[in-house]
């Protein structure tokens, strides 16, 4: 690790962490909350995948819609008029919707191999927003001056890694270069997880072959065909399954780094305390 005690992190003049477990634990939170002290440049991996590796796929997909409707297609034809996504940190919305859900066309799904191919197209975006992790450390530095940094991963990362693999390309990049921090929920937190992802269902990411066994299992447990799919039912069923499928994935991936919880995440509220929070999480290790 790059920092190897609390007394390396306290006195490091260059601070560069990486924060990754599931989404809705404070990785986001946090990393709002260093930016805006404005000693901390905030990396926000779900935002390049969005605006650098899958904004042309995002955009020409709406562009397609459009083209569904005459009048559009007829201002669109003729350059008239632009279409595009506007994916803010805090706005993924554009990037979402372009994954989509599979099942029913009429309850807005897609056909499970365009929801597939869709989805290797997040797998290779999400590798490079990884590794280019490293370019924007030396690039926040030597452009905005910024010494320290925050990674904010995505709840997927954990997917697209092997980390009980010593060569792992990414996980070794982003160790050599930015002290990983896992923010660890418990069973409660999966519960509230949950609970708040059957009021509102959204697309994620997950590896292929733990897609495709879900969905044999669910046409197969439901007796349904493919178009007969609710997609909002199927993402719900899948997300709890998840849960239990990632959480051993980010213990592995503790391995690399520092594990904090989220009950600690949600009690920072500056720099300071998360300086101590992670001093804190360096000495027990």
């Amino acid at each position: 690790m790059i920092y190897t005690s609390a007394q390396d992190w306290q006195a490091a003049d260059r601070k560069k962490v990486l924060l990754f477990g599931m989404s809705g634990l404070g990785k986001t939170h946090v990393s709002n909350m260093l930016r805006d002290s404005g000693e901390w440049f905030h990396y926000s991996i779900d935002y390049r995948i969005g605006t650098r590796y899958m904004g042309e796929f995002i955009a020409d997909n709406a562009k397609r819609e459009a083209m569904k409707n005459p009048f559009l297609r007829e201002l669109l034809m003729s350059d008239s008029i632009y279409i595009g996504s506007n994916i803010t940190f805090d706005n993924l919305a554009p990037l979402s919707t372009y994954l989509g859900k599979p099942g029913n066309p009429d309850l807005g799904g897609v056909p499970f191999d365009e929801y597939m191919r869709r989805q290797e197209q997040h797998h290779a975006a999400e590798v490079s927003a990884l590794l280019d992790t490293v370019h924007f450390i030396n690039r926040a530095q030597d452009l905005y001056g910024y010494d320290h940094f925050v990674c904010d991963t995505g709840g997927s990362i954990c997917e697209v890694v092997d980390a009980d693999d010593p060569n792992d390309p990414v996980m070794t990049a982003l160790s050599q270069n930015t002290l990983m921090v896992w923010i660890k929920g418990s069973d409660a937190h999966a519960d509230e997880l949950a609970r708040r992802f059957d009021k509102a269902p959204k697309p994620m990411f997950y590896k292929p072959e733990f897609l495709k066994a879900r969905w044999s299992e669910y046409l197969a447990e439901n007796d349904i065909g493919e178009d007969e799919v609710d997609p909002n039912a199927f993402v719900r069923w899948t997300y709890s399954k998840a849960l239990a499928h990632r959480q051993p994935r980010y213990d592995a991936m503790s391995k690399w780094g520092i594990t904090v919880t989220a009950e600690e995440v949600a009690e920072v509220r500056t720099t300071e305390d998360f300086n101590t929070l992670i001093a804190r999480a360096l000495d027990r290790r």
